[in-house]
């Protein structure tokens, strides 16, 4: 008895497949066997550039995304968001130990109640942040931070 290569059912002798119609004398090459069709010239190239630079921007681990999507993708929409979000939350890392020794100083003058007010606020505004360059990453745009916007477009240009 002849079975049908695509879904099973018996066919005996016809050609075609009495249930899904599939041609049961030639046989199909897949299209990813083929050389040269199917191949992606880049790991990240089925990936839309603005979905790849938003998820630069994504709290918690947009840094680790930025950093592998700036070593291995060649656009340079990507590198340039991918450039600026390591930069972004390299600053933040600075702001946030600075914090910290300021948390330290108060705490020592017994006045560290003022220091907890500032933690929130700055979490929030982090947070703002990277809600905004993930809503101009979605749109497409290159939208340069302060200072930080320069320095991640002159990276990306490499």
């Amino acid at each position: 008895m002849a079975f049908c290569k695509a879904c099973g059912q018996e066919v005996g002798t016809a050609t075609f497949c009495p249930k899904c119609g599939a041609n049961q004398g030639a046989t199909a090459v897949p299209a990813a066997v083929a050389p040269g069709v199917g191949v992606a010239a880049s790991p990240t190239e089925g990936l839309a550039e603005n979905v790849a630079g938003l998820l630069c921007y994504v709290p918690g681990v947009g840094w680790i995304i930025a950093l592998v999507l700036f070593l291995i993708d060649k656009r340079t929409f990507v590198k340039f968001h991918a450039a600026q979000s390591l930069a972004m939350h390299v600053a933040l890392f600075v702001v946030f130990f600075a914090l910290g020794i300021f948390m330290g100083m108060l705490h020592l003058m017994h006045i560290f109640f003022l220091g907890l007010l500032l933690y929130p606020v700055l979490w929030l505004g982090c947070f703002i942040l990277m809600v905004f360059m993930i809503y101009k990453a979605y749109l497409g745009e290159r939208y340069k931070l302060p200072i930080i916007g320069d320095f991640a477009e002159g990276l990306a240009a490499k």
